[in-house]
């Protein structure tokens, strides 16, 4: 599968208009994609962040909707991203809920890696990581997600809870390392969001 993320900041007092609307009308509309696999929304309100990634069955759905995507895009972030940022994915390693309970917690780590180790990364995340994670308390999915000609990586967790969320960061820091180092990987940055919505659909 590919996946489109959009990172977009602004005024988190302009924030929930732009996570409803993405959640209702913008919903509704990627259902109505062909392709579309599942989407997930993430935010940190008190920072004014807002993540969004799409998930689709195979590069070409990806392409195709990318018109309407952008469209929107411009029609449902204009009143609240200052910035926003586009990219596309490959999904090296893909562990999804088909749906999270409210109050569900996400982390996203960026990665930076030599093309060359690209498989090297996938297989490390798959063999080595995901059995670890599965052994956390209230881990519910995560996923790899890679740009191999750019070097570039995205790894996003589910976690049940904030409690549980908490309670990973000392042992996932741990993996990472371990995890980075086999891999020859980097470590570019680390954050966590509030998931708003996770919706996985079954191929028909």
């Amino acid at each position: 599968m590919f996946v489109r993320t959009t990172y977009a900041t602004g005024d988190p007092a302009k924030l929930d208009p732009a996570v409803r609307a993405l959640a209702t009308d913008g919903k509704q509309q990627l259902f109505q994609e062909p392709g579309f696999r599942g989407a997930g929304l993430f935010v940190d309100r008190e920072v004014g962040k807002l993540m969004t990634g799409t998930w689709w069955e195979d590069e070409e759905a990806l392409r195709a909707s990318a018109d309407r995507m952008g469209e929107l895009r411009a029609r449902m972030l204009t009143d609240f991203a200052s910035t926003v940022t586009v990219d596309t994915w490959e999904a090296a390693v893909a562990s999804r809920p088909a749906s999270v309970g409210e109050g569900a917690r996400f982390r996203l780590v960026r990665l930076s890696f030599a093309p060359a180790e690209a498989d090297t990364l996938a297989g490390t995340f798959e063999n080595d990581v995901l059995p670890r994670l599965r052994d956390m308390g209230g881990f519910l999915g995560g996923s790899l997600l890679v740009d191999r000609a750019g070097g570039r990586g995205v790894v996003g967790a589910l976690y049940a809870d904030r409690d549980s969320l908490a309670a990973s960061r000392g042992p996932v820091a741990a993996l990472r390392g371990q995890a980075t180092a086999k891999a020859r990987a980097t470590v570019q940055s680390v954050e966590e969001f509030e998931v708003v919505m996770v919706e996985a659909v079954a191929p028909s």
